[in-house]
């Protein structure tokens, strides 16, 4: 399933980047909220704003404990109780900015046995091994701070929650994104 309004918000934009960080960021939301794929929407990003050489973006696993859960999230992945759930946490890297990190909770089942493969083994975002599902992405949530005037690094920028469904409407994953400042283009210089 095609969304005509949703290309834009993967390939990178052609207009003057904003001088204002605020403006950075909204835009960057704004970027993100648009897209079926915040992968691809980070990678055009990261090409636009030349945070790297190279602007794809790598999948850092991140330690710590499975999250479970809740029944909320459960009831919009429309999974019983029962249902196996896998968890990843990750930062998700271009080049040497961490642009978000990420609580991702997805069906298994709902996968191709390659897909989980190159979940449970490589460093692929999850964007880029689900592109074949045609995922649409809706957003549950948008959350953030206080701006600061001149956001530093490890600033959280903003939050996303968001459900991730096949072309055909089956959800497979919710996600929790925190995006952070050294995804926008000053603390790349």
């Amino acid at each position: 399933m095609s969304h005509p309004g949703r290309a834009n918000a993967e390939a990178p934009a052609t207009t003057d980047r904003p001088a204002d960080p605020q403006a950075l960021v909204s835009a960057l939301r704004e970027r993100i909220l648009a897209s079926d794929s915040a992968t691809l929407a980070l990678e055009g990003w990261c090409a636009e704003h030349r945070l790297a050489a190279d602007p794809h973006l790598v999948a850092q696993r991140l330690p710590g404990p499975d999250k479970p859960l809740t029944a909320a999230q459960r009831a919009r992945l429309a999974i019983g109780p029962d249902e196996p759930v896998r968890y990843r946490r990750v930062r998700l890297v271009c080049g040497t900015h961490v642009m978000s990190e990420a609580d991702n909770w997805y069906v298994p089942a709902r996968l191709t046995p390659e897909m989980n493969a190159l979940l449970d083994e490589t460093r692929t975002p999850f964007g880029r091994v689900v592109r074949a599902l045609a995922p649409v992405r809706r957003t549950v949530a948008v959350r953030a701070p206080t701006p600061e005037a001149e956001p530093r690094p490890d600033d959280p920028l903003f939050e996303v929650d968001a459900v991730l469904a096949t072309g055909a409407g089956q959800p497979f994953c919710e996600v929790v994104e925190t995006y952070l400042g050294t995804a926008l283009p000053s603390a790349a210089q």
